[in-house]
């Protein structure tokens, strides 16, 4: 049989290119319907309405964008400068109790953003700017402990004693062999976390009220509150931009993170501390104290009232706070959540790992043009997690109803939305393991006949089943605490917990407070579960991954 300068016939060609699209199909489809539709939807009502030049010439707009980025950056550098002690004990101490650190350092990236706000309300009451950056700091800590975690734990521990062993100190060696080896995993953690602090929503809305607004923040004041339409297209339009640049330097770092992992070997990599090692154990302690002072606040102010404890706020979640402050219950507010939450992830993780085998497909094909359409698939699929909730959710309202079915009011509007933060995340978990199949098994597997429904069956499925499971907890954990569109697109007489919450503690009386801090404390309690769940059952290959 003749065969193409690369390697396959124009039948193989044509059958590999089939089987792309057919996977593709349904990523493509739920993201163009509920994403990219709805997104420009509400871009062009705002230029067919006028007013975005406007917007965009006003200086308050571009004092906007200089505090989103201000915010985020220090913030990044907050979260850089606690999770790198964090990353040496994940990744080079061998001592007990590491696999509850593990979960502990995990459990505040996954935590709802109305339970964080809550938190470091209880903790600053005044909020402020510094407020605001420690707390979306706090939130992304885990992403960079485990990013440097990961790769730290494959470089190979003989290459720093031998620099020792010339006479560097232990400071020089780490500057001049261990910092510039972990420098794609630091840059790669860094645009992550700057992504997520620049699109905070429900920290900022939590701590910085009326005072302090970013760019995702005004976009809901402009879009629900004044309905200014151009202003909010024209602010969606600059966060879009600088998401697409986060998402560029992300996508290189995230491919030099990669490569520089599969060049390492993690043979003698953990032990027990020795000497000045135990000082950055005990930073790393102190940076956990830290991360655990907030939840720990949270716990008390939800028993605190002001004749003393009490258990109240737990006690109204039974009711509908005081004076009818919510439609429901707050158990039926949990019942909600768990619902939507439920949905969201359970279509997340059809349309992620369906999106997820397309970028490994496309990413070990012999094309060059196949291979570089994987890199643009694999950075895209991170659009979600960058673009304004409120955009999306009043897109949903604006196009949805032009569907032959009216989607507007179907209970599945939540989780569709909830499912678009959601994707990346599953993408990310399940990538690494995905590529670090040995595709010399599934050619195998096909030669011997197998056909490629059962070489995923009988090859991949086993090996990537931990993973599975893992992003199916995580994803349900992030969609149980989902606040940006949920808190736009939930009806009053169907709120989840974490927009009940929101209502409660914007409402007067001191019931209404401690129902709100107790639902936090539930939320909080699932999140310790789930976080102790992806843990324990993750697979080795995905402690190199940004989650």
């Amino acid at each position: 049989m003749a065969h193409t300068a690369g390697g396959l016939s124009p039948r193989s060609g044509v059958r590999r290119a089939s089987a792309i699209g057919a996977l593709a199909a349904l990523p493509v489809a739920f993201l163009g319907l509920f994403f990219a539709w709805p997104v420009v939807a509400i871009i062009r009502l705002g230029f067919t309405e006028g007013g975005v030049a406007e917007a965009l010439a006003d200086p308050s707009t571009w004092r906007l964008a200089g505090f989103t980025v201000a915010q985020a950056l220090g913030a990044t550098v907050v979260a850089l400068i606690a999770g790198f002690p964090l990353a040496f004990v994940l990744a080079r101490v061998r001592l007990p109790g590491i696999t509850v650190v593990r979960t502990l350092v995990l459990v505040p990236f996954v935590l709802p953003a109305v339970v964080v706000g809550l938190a470091f309300r209880a903790l600053w009451p005044d909020g402020g700017v510094l407020s605001i950056m420690v707390a979306n700091a706090f939130f992304n800590v885990a992403v960079v402990a485990r990013t440097v975690g990961g790769l730290w734990a494959h470089l190979d521990r003989r290459v720093e004693d031998a620099a020792r062993s010339l006479g560097a100190s232990r400071l020089r060696a780490f500057r001049t062999v261990t910092l510039p080896a972990l420098l794609p995993a630091v840059s790669a953690s860094a645009a992550v976390v700057f992504l997520f602090c620049a699109t905070s929503f429900g920290v900022v809305l939590m701590l910085g009220g009326n005072r302090y607004r970013t760019l995702e923040t005004e976009i809901y004041l402009r879009t629900v509150d004044l309905l200014d339409l151009p202003g909010a297209a024209a602010l969606s339009l600059v966060q879009l931009l600088a998401v697409v640049a986060s998402l560029g330097v992300g996508a290189v770092a995230r491919r030099r993170n990669e490569h520089a992992a599969q060049l390492r070997s993690a043979r003698h990599s953990a032990r027990r501390p020795e000497g000045g090692e135990w000082v950055v154990v005990a930073v790393s302690a102190l940076v956990l104290g830290l991360l655990l002072t907030p939840i720990v606040a949270l716990l008390l102010r939800s028993v605190s009232g002001r004749q003393g404890w009490t258990l109240d706020g737990y006690r109204a979640l039974s009711g509908a706070g005081q004076d009818g402050a919510l439609n429901v219950t707050g158990w039926d507010a949990a019942l909600n959540s768990l619902r939507t939450a439920s949905d969201a992830t359970m279509l997340a993780l059809v349309v992620g790992i369906l999106a997820a085998v397309t970028v490994v497909v496309l990413r070990r094909s012999p094309s060059r043009g196949a291979r570089t359409a994987g890199e643009i698939t694999d950075a895209a699929l991170m659009l979600p997690l960058g673009v304004s909730a409120v955009t999306v959710g009043f897109g949903y309202l604006v196009t949805l109803g032009d569907l032959p079915w009216d989607l507007r009011t179907s209970p599945l509007l939540i989780p569709f939305a909830q499912a678009l933060v959601i994707i990346p995340m599953v993408v990310r978990l399940i990538l690494p393991v995905l590529r670090s199949v040995d595709e010399r098994l599934r050619q195998a597997a096909a030669t011997l006949g197998a056909s490629p429904v059962r070489v995923w069956r009988e090859v991949d499925f086993p090996l990537v089943a931990r993973s599975l499971i893992a992003a199916a907890a995580f994803g349900y954990v992030v969609a149980l605490g989902e606040f940006g569109a949920t808190s736009f697109l939930a009806r009053p007489d169907a709120p989840t917990l974490p927009v009940a919450v929101a209502d409660l503690i914007n409402r007067p009386g001191e019931l209404n407070h401690l129902m709100a801090y107790a639902g936090c404390v539930l939320l909080m309690v699932v999140t310790v579960i789930v976080a102790a769940v992806i843990e324990s059952v993750r697979a080795p290959h995905a402690r190199l991954g940004e989650f």
